[in-house]
């Protein structure tokens, strides 16, 4: 009886916080969200069938990966200088935004020139499939829009306006399922067009952002002079990104180099299976992280882990419960022609679960002990397995081989940090 009572007043105390309340806003939007972005991808599914839907997702991952490498660490470096300065030196805090925008600009054409050049040799030499140098090509065109997209949803989060971070994915996601749909009835559903769309929404997401975010920091002057710190905090946050971006997507590009393209679209479509449950990570990492930032005391510290690991694991519970409703419903939904795509789904279900665990370790790293060089070390590692692991168990299993790859990684991403964020708080008590 008094476990039972701890265990409600620890539950209380969870529910009474701001994080719990935020948290819920960012929840309720990642909801609505995830479902948009699933009812996108799974009519892209049933429209093209698994083979052009494998290429559609090459292009698209190649897109999210260039993208996360390119940001140079950019969007964790507004978190946390934007947060950690916006009430003591607002000015200060405008001079980040500034600098960090400039740099998105800059990179994002870069990166676009150089990937419209590249992209035949990427699809002929290295993923042995000449049929995607188009859309590669057309997804490297859209990183400049991915940048602008991420930059206002990272200042909505820096600011802590959760609404606004919440409403503005949810409109560019309506949007973006809203125009497939009128494709669909035109006939005019080919995976080029859908690539187009998907690049061409990130930069009406970028527009209608500006009326939400104050852009008094465009008319700041001086942003060279918190570039040394900036810099010096997002290297070792860029480094572990380049490694970790790239890893966490080998799995697609060794199955797509050694696997018909038809299998590829069938493991995409588990993969996007569990997209609901990485939104999720993300709304509750968007609440913790500016927290963490500002977070002064190792107890109090303590004691916001416990009631976050507590969350996250009664959210993990309740995941395990639905899964066996989404496995009846993948058939009915996405066609036969993707029932394979099951027994892939429950193996990177658990990985996802995995990932949400680790948030609030993740966060900690990052941002109350600002240590992200412990992740390029982490990712690395990571690297490793999903290269060499992944390598031997998808030749030899295929898409099964590579689902349980992911699992691996996934729980050395999670075992790895939490024994080191557990050993420093006892270093220091």
């Amino acid at each position: 009886m008094k476990i039972f009572n701890k265990i409600l007043i620890l539950l209380r105390s969870v529910i009474g916080t701001n994080t719990f309340r935020q948290s819920s806003i960012t929840f309720v939007g990642t909801v609505f969200n995830g479902a948009l972005g699933a009812l996108f991808y799974i009519l892209v599914a049933r429209f093209l069938g698994p083979s052009s839907f494998g290429i559609l997702i090459v292009a698209i991952t190649t897109l999210t990966l260039v993208s996360d490498i390119g940001d140079l660490g950019t969007d964790t470096g507004l978190v946390r200088f934007v947060g950690r300065n916006l009430k003591k030196d607002e000015k200060k805090a405008w001079r980040f935004l500034k600098l960090g925008f400039e740099i998105k600009i800059i990179v994002g054409i870069a990166i676009s020139i150089l990937g419209f050049i590249f992209a035949p040799f990427i699809a002929n030499s290295l993923l042995a499939k000449p049929e995607l140098a188009t859309s590669l090509r057309i997804s490297f065109s859209g990183v400049i829009g991915i940048f602008l997209y991420s930059f206002v949803i990272r200042v909505l989060q820096a600011y802590q306006k959760f609404w606004h971070w919440s409403g503005i994915q949810i409109a560019t996601n309506f949007v973006r399922l809203a125009i497939v749909i009128i494709l669909y009835f035109l006939a005019k559903a080919n995976f080029l067009n859908i690539l187009l769309v998907y690049i061409i929404v990130p930069f009406i997401g970028f527009f209608a952002g500006l009326f939400l975010i104050p852009t008094n920091f465009l008319k700041v002057d001086n942003e060279k002079s918190v570039a040394k710190d900036f810099f010096h905090y997002n290297k070792w946050v860029a480094s572990f990104i380049f490694i970790a971006a790239f890893s966490s997507r080998l799995d697609v590009y060794i199955s797509t180099r050694l696997l018909p393209l038809a299998q590829v679209g069938i493991y995409s479509v588990a993969n996007q299976l569990i997209a609901i449950v990485t939104q999720i990570s993300s709304a509750i990492s968007t609440v913790i992280a500016p927290k963490m930032a500002a977070m002064g005391s190792k107890k109090d510290l303590i004691r916001y882990l416990k009631k976050n690991l507590l969350l996250v694991l009664g959210l993990s519970f309740l995941g395990i419960l639905v899964m066996p409703i989404v496995l009846y419903l993948i058939p009915l939904i996405f066609g036969k022609s993707y029932i394979d795509s099951g027994p892939v789904f429950v193996i990177l279900f658990f990985s996802s679960l995995v990932y949400l665990i680790s948030v609030p370790i993740h966060m900690s790293v990052f941002y109350y002990f600002s240590y992200p060089k412990l992740f390029l070390y982490i990712s690395i590692g990571h690297l490793a397995i999903i290269g060499g692991l992944g390598y031997l168990l998808i030749s030899n299993y295929g898409i099964i081989g590579s689902a349980f790859t992911v699992l691996a990684g996934s729980v050395f991403n999670f075992l790895v940090p939490a024994v080191w964020v557990i050993s420093k708080i006892k270093k220091e008590k």
